[in-house]
């Protein structure tokens, strides 16, 4: 099978002015303070090991829809947070995972075709590559698990993978319990989810020396699969971290199995709307929306939460908020729009770089979006 097409070197323009906070002593204390921890391994162990030698990790993304979401695009980030702290990344776009698909809380999946799941891979590749430098010493790779599953036959995957597994420990992970004790059930295809993923794991120990994985806290089931069977099958600890989900202070989370998902796809989610999205958070979110999604250092997020504590709250959350938006171009500050030239497209350059973006229309509102604009400049 051909191997996974490297990108471009153009696929590091816009994230070259990314910096981690040199106020902490390590990336794990800055992934502590941005609040991207909830779930983890041994935390002595993960800690001495961001703060040793360059070490390899992976994020995977499996191409159950044509487009990356904003929960992904926490993994992105702290992808390219670990990067520029020397560490090298492993994208992987599951081309075998997501013919399958992790089990989901209420039902199972509908399987989409080969075909349709090839054409996602793609466009999930062209999204993660703009969130990370493919150059240097700690430049990342792209991999699809496709690659070392399709050439398995059954009978290899059963005795050299699927003795490592449980089936006791496999039924007791949180979504596969809430299933066996639905009226759905479970399928046995859904149910294996879990050591297709810890295959991943294992195989990229193998093949690059992988010691650590970034994922979700709705996924440390098949996370933790992975650093198991690393350790039963080659003797080696290995670890996982868990990010939290993103959530407001009320609790009400942002996926796209809420109905109410936020789209890296400009043909799915506007930049309109993605300006709005920013637009409207909670003044009791603003600061933690910086921190996740921006690299402003703990100094500015601190200025931030003290101006909020002024009369004009909403002024602020309007300037922090289209921070956020432009750090999706992975730079601080957006290009000032040409003389004359209407704001819409001005944040359609900014957001969705990797999608054919619809014609700004002049008769589209845009008094928030110049008050926006504004808000996005040096302060």
């Amino acid at each position: 099978m051909d191997a996974v097409p490297q990108p471009p070197e153009s696929s590091v323009q816009g994230v070259t002015a990314q910096q981690n906070d040199p106020s902490f002593d390590n990336i794990w204390q800055e992934l502590r303070w941005r609040g991207l921890v909830q779930l983890s391994t041994d935390e002595t162990e993960i800690e001495a090991l961001l703060s040793g030698e360059p070490a390899v990790f992976y994020c995977g993304f499996d191409p159950t829809a044509p487009s990356l979401h904003l929960g992904n695009l926490v993994q992105l980030l702290t992808m390219r947070r670990l990067q520029l702290a020397g560490h090298r990344p492993l994208a992987l776009v599951g081309g075998s995972t997501g013919l399958v698909g992790d089990p989901r809380p209420t039902a199972e999946r509908t399987m989409n075709t080969k075909e349709t799941v090839a054409e996602w891979v793609a466009s999930l590749q062209g999204q993660v590559q703009r969130f990370l430098s493919f150059e240097g010493d700690s430049g990342a790779r792209m991999v699809n698990n496709l690659d070392w599953t399709a050439p398995m036959s059954a009978i290899d995957f059963l005795r050299d993978v699927g003795k490592y597994f449980r089936v006791g420990t496999m039924i007791k992970k949180d979504i596969v319990a809430t299933r066996l004790n639905s009226d759905e059930g479970i399928s046995y295809a859904e149910f294996s989810y879990q050591i297709l993923q810890g295959m991943d794991y294992l195989q990229l120990f193998r093949q690059y020396g992988c010691v650590l994985q970034t994922g979700g806290s709705d996924q440390w089931g098949n996370l933790t699969s992975g650093t198991d069977l690393v350790r039963k099958a080659e003797g080696v600890g290995v670890h996982a971290i868990g990010t939290p989900l993103i959530t407001n202070s009320d609790g009400t989370k942002f996926g796209k199995s809420e109905g109410n998902a936020v789209w890296l796809d400009a043909a799915m989610t506007s930049p309109y709307a993605m300006y709005q999205f920013w637009l409207n958070t909670s003044d009791d979110d603003v600061v933690n929306r910086l921190k996740i999604f921006t690299f402003h250092p703990r100094e500015r997020s601190g200025r931030v939460r003290s101006e909020l504590r002024l009369d004009d709250r909403s002024s602020v959350r309007r300037r922090a908020c289209a921070h956020c938006l432009c750090n999706l171009r992975h730079a601080s500050l957006p290009p000032q729009p040409a003389a004359g030239q209407d704001r819409t497209c001005a944040l359609q350059r900014l957001h969705h770089t990797n999608s054919l973006l619809p014609r700004c229309n002049s008769d589209r509102p845009s008094n928030g979006l110049q008050r926006g604009r504004r808000l996005c400049e040096p302060h």
